[in-house]
């Protein structure tokens, strides 16, 4: 069996996998041939962890692992007592744009505020408890005041001013309205106002439309928007290292949608806060942050639409000229995602079996040689070499062990035999070329 592996990690892997996506939790025990990529990540985090940033792009072909590999980042950094936050770029959210785009992105990493103890997200608010009990209890200390009696009304206005310094100490744009909006959350905290603590957590993740409302229902005179959301990014991850955390840790995936933007000029602005955030992290100007963009090679390398596109990125994201499939640089940049080879995916079968059988609590009669004949047939299929990818190896695999499990009778062969190949490579790519050749 995998050690260690909780029943809730099965089920989350086996569910996840059969539908196509990567789980949330539990990647760690199907982690195959990324040893060199972890032991270069968990490098870089002793760097975060000391106090300088960093911003990498894991680049591979769909399918081949650049989500997953996000997921087992998380595992590790978590582990190493990092916030972490995922965040997807879609068709209605990007780092820069000026009708709400940029802050759907901030509120979906916000929404996905990850700690150890809630590795599935949604832990701003605990986040955010845990630091007003830090500042009730070093402002007890100071005033010799019991922690029983600081938490009364009275004592109100001296732990205000107490949360107020603290983040006047840490933050720096936007610092005065961050403030503020946490002495309401800690009104709210201690007085029992359930909404005044909902309205102040609306602000912190960038949910107010408008300044009048949150104005009427905060007193305070900005929201967090298109143009600040990056500062307060900023500005969370200092408040989270005041806390004791080794850093912040966001991931970006599918940055094929900033690609995909259809006018030349909104993509060059985003890609021109890519730099400015690439800049930020090297040059020093921010401390213990490490963003992590995922996207495919046409996202990195198309000169007319991908970041190459854009000259200051392309001439900081270039490989290492001396890197070679047998030397690999992982200290780059760039991070290059390379295809599972034929072993890889039969260890990672056999794991995937075994979790399986722990999940359903039963134990599937397929053995080493037939799953070896699983693979042999499904990369012999017409299109194979073309298309097929990882994820579809996974799924077919999970759901031909689902049939065998509630059919104990069928022919696994003939299973074998009725897998088709698709190409599940978004159609559009090759359209937005032609268009933009016009």
């Amino acid at each position: 069996m995998i050690d260690n592996i909780k029943p809730k990690e099965a089920t989350s892997i086996v569910n996840s996998l059969v539908s196509g996506v990567v789980p949330k939790i539990g990647v760690q025990h199907i982690t195959v041939g990324r040893t060199d990529e972890i032991e270069a990540f968990i490098s870089a985090l002793n760097d975060v962890k000391n106090g300088h940033s960093l911003a990498k792009f894991w680049i591979g072909d769909f399918g081949s692992g650049k989500s997953f590999m996000l997921h087992l980042l998380n595992t590790v950094a978590l582990k190493q007592k990092f916030v972490v936050a995922n965040a997807d770029f879609t068709p209605d959210n990007r780092l820069y744009s000026n009708d709400g785009k940029s802050v759907l992105l901030y509120s979906s990493i916000m929404d996905n505020i990850a700690i150890q103890t809630k590795p599935e997200g949604g832990a701003l608010q605990t986040l955010l408890e845990k630091w007003i009990e830090q500042v009730i209890t070093k402002t007890a200390q100071e005033n010799e005041i019991s922690l029983v009696d600081i938490r009364n009304e009275e004592y109100l206005g001296l732990i205000q001013n107490s949360i107020i310094k603290t983040i006047n100490e840490i933050t720096e744009v936007g610092g005065f309205d961050f403030g503020s909006v946490i002495v309401k959350y800690y009104e709210g905290y201690i007085k029992g106002d359930e909404l005044l603590r909902r309205n102040a957590l609306k602000w912190l993740k960038g949910e107010y439309k408008t300044k009048t409302e949150a104005r009427q229902d905060l007193g305070v005179r900005e929201i967090i928007n298109d143009q600040n959301f990056y500062d307060m990014l900023k500005n969370f991850c200092k408040l989270f290292v005041s806390m004791g955390y080794s850093g912040f840790m966001i991931n970006l995936d599918e940055a094929i949608n900033l690609y995909k933007i259809s006018t030349s000029v909104m993509r060059e602005k985003n890609y021109e806060k890519i730099l400015s955030i690439y800049n930020d992290c090297f040059q020093g100007k921010v401390s213990n942050l490490f963003i992590n963009f995922a996207g495919t090679r046409e996202f990195l390398e198309n000169e007319r639409r991908g970041l190459f596109s854009y000259q200051a990125l392309k001439s900081r994201l270039q490989t290492n000229k001396f890197e070679t499939l047998e030397m690999r640089d992982f200290a780059q940049p760039v991070i290059k995602l390379t295809p599972l080879n034929h072993n890889e995916i039969f260890v990672l079968l056999k794991k995937l079996k075994l979790i399986f059988d722990f999940n359903y609590k039963t134990d599937i009669n397929i053995s080493d040689e037939e799953i070896s004949a699983f693979m042999e047939e499904m990369f012999n299929k017409p299109g194979a070499s073309e298309f097929l990818t990882p994820r579809e190896v996974i799924r077919d695999f999970l759901n031909i062990l689902n049939i065998i499990r509630q059919n104990p009778e069928v022919d696994k062969n003939q299973l074998f035999g009725d897998i088709e190949i698709e190409d599940e490579r978004p159609n559009d790519l090759n359209i937005l070329d032609s268009i933009e050749e016009l």
